[in-house]
């Protein structure tokens, strides 16, 4: 099978308190970005499809050009749109029709190792055709309604978290299983679609089977500076 993967990067990175885009922050000296697309170059995928902001593409494009680490890579960079579904579905309309493995990965969680990337696409080869990594869920989680004006909100119910998984990235798919995915939820009346959190709900609202990996705790999403500052911490480790 032809693997392709999708790293998302079109973020603000507003709430890292950057005037740059997130992709582009650095973590040791080497922004984001550079960070997640080496760790999927050596997972052994060297398709790469990049949604940046689309006024900053012409710098992402030059960044990744540049980079002697991903000079095995071929690289293709696209627009993103004003959400992260709509940066998925720009992306991938550019992956070519050869590809029948998809990888959608966060340019955020810039530490994935390698050997992640590698198990959710061996799995999807394997036969599971939406695969996400994940971790179990430690705190007690709670589930709220009613949200009242100071902030307070009515506990509902307390979810067994045994069954509970932090989800992560790359999330990987059977190419045909995606299509129908993002082709289903723009169909839909609104911007439903575009309010996915992940792609693999746009799978589980076609009532597919998700399959869930186990994850690492270094594939961490990095949105606050407090993240920042846990990540540069586990990169000098």
């Amino acid at each position: 099978m032809s693997t392709v993967a999708i790293v998302t990067a079109a973020g603000s990175g507003s709430r890292l308190g950057s005037d740059v885009p997130k992709a582009l922050v650095p973590l040791g000296g080497v922004p984001l970005l550079l960070h997640a697309a080496r760790r999927v170059l050596a997972a052994g995928i060297a398709d790469l499809v990049v949604s940046a902001p689309a006024d900053a593409s012409d710098a992402v494009r030059a960044l990744l050009g540049a980079d002697q680490a991903l000079a095995g890579a071929r690289v293709t960079v696209v627009d993103g749109g004003p959400s992260r579904q709509a940066s998925v579905a720009a992306a991938l309309a550019a992956v070519g029709v050869e590809a029948d493995v998809v990888l959608v990965h966060d340019a955020a969680r810039a530490l994935t190792p390698p050997d992640l990337i590698a198990r959710v696409a061996a799995a999807v080869r394997a036969g599971h055709r939406a695969v996400v990594p994940g971790l179990p869920v430690t705190d007690t989680v709670k589930e709220v309604e009613d949200v009242a004006a100071d902030g307070a909100a009515r506990v509902r119910g307390t979810p067994d978290r045994a069954r509970l998984r932090a989800v992560q990235t790359p999330q990987g798919f059977d190419r045909a299983l995606l299509d129908a995915a993002h082709a289903a939820g723009a169909a839909r009346a609104g911007d439903e679609a575009l309010a996915a959190t992940d792609d693999a709900a746009l799978v589980e609202a076609l009532g597919e089977d998700v399959w869930v990996v186990p994850g690492d705790r270094a594939a961490m999403k990095i949105t606050t500076a407090e993240d920042l500052l846990l990540a540069e911490l586990l990169l000098r480790r």
